[in-house]
């Protein structure tokens, strides 16, 4: 790399660090919530276990239920999950929400409504991770009625571009987020944040490239799959669920993303190299190709 180069590359990554801490202090708060909130009696093999919601976890799950999993690792949820008639058989420990639609009136339904719901009936320990950003005020503990089961922690929405060095001094500080694209890398930081050694990923296949098309209205399309789906989904519009009313996604918009939310699980490699956490990704065909993989037979 030329000197000039250099120069410029440290020019932005100062101006992306400083941009970073502004928007912290407008956004949201320099507390580690996730770290003073800690682990929930952790497991002696310290070991957490990230159930996704790609089509796989529907073979995946049946074998993790017969082994019992949840006696050998402690077990993360995310999205709908609490509506799929395993969720009682399975208790997990920690349940993590973090796309706009879970907490905005944009993208607010009837089944967000259910999840709540079903939530709401939880008899167990857990821990409830939601975005600490909130710009309409959503009141999550009202949303589950108050469950004294469940406790709500929060966890930093805003996205670190900038110094690799300062980086990873706000992820072991609580700061920053794993919201490249996915809720499932939400998961992993919190994963480290909390002190779990090994991390395995199930159901995260990631195929975000399959099912795409563009409609004759000119709206980017695709048809997602999701392990609770117990039909053949059709190909459907993707909005941005911040936006009112929802605006869809443009293809470059959306390649980008995708694009992003790889670069994004290199850096939560990166991170848990230095950690000292092993992530096991243990999804067959998945499209992430930045950690160990030991697929499930």
């Amino acid at each position: 790399m030329r000197f000039s180069e250099k120069i410029i590359k440290f020019i932005r990554e100062g101006f992306d660090t400083l941009l970073y801490f502004l928007t912290m202090a407008v956004k949201e708060d320099f507390r580690n919530h996730v770290g003073k909130a800690g682990a929930m009696d952790m497991n002696p093999t310290q070991r957490l276990a990230i159930l996704g919601n790609g089509p796989s976890l529907k073979t995946q799950l049946p074998q993790l239920i017969a082994q019992r999993e949840w006696e050998t690792a402690d077990i993360m949820a995310v999205n709908f999950f609490a509506l799929s008639e395993e969720f009682a058989t399975v208790k997990p420990k920690y349940y993590l929400l973090s796309d706009p639609m879970f907490f905005r009136k944009a993208g607010y339904s009837e089944r967000i409504a259910a999840l709540y719901n079903a939530l709401a009936k939880v008899s167990w320990p857990m821990t409830l991770y939601v975005q600490y950003y909130n710009p309409e005020k959503f009141d999550y503990a009202a949303a589950i009625e108050g469950n004294h089961y469940i406790r709500i922690v929060p966890f930093h929405s805003t996205v670190f571009h900038g110094f690799r060095s300062v980086e990873f001094w706000c992820y072991r500080h609580g700061l920053g987020s794993g919201n490249w694209g996915t809720v499932v890398q939400n998961g992993i930081l919190t994963g480290i944040q909390t002190g779990y050694k090994t991390i395995e990923l199930y159901g995260v296949d990631h195929t975000l490239l399959e099912g795409i098309m563009v409609d004759d209205n000119n709206r980017l399309c695709r048809t997602a799959s999701h392990y609770y789906d117990s039909a053949q989904a059709e190909p459907k519009p993707i909005y941005y669920n911040a936006t009112n009313p929802p605006r869809p996604y443009t293809m470059a918009e959306y390649l980008a993303e995708t694009a992003e939310l790889f670069r994004g699980h290199e850096v939560l490699r990166d991170f848990a190299v230095e950690q000292g956490v092993r992530i096991v990704n243990r999804t067959a065909g998945s499209l992430i190709d930045a950690y160990e993989r030991q697929p499930m037979k």
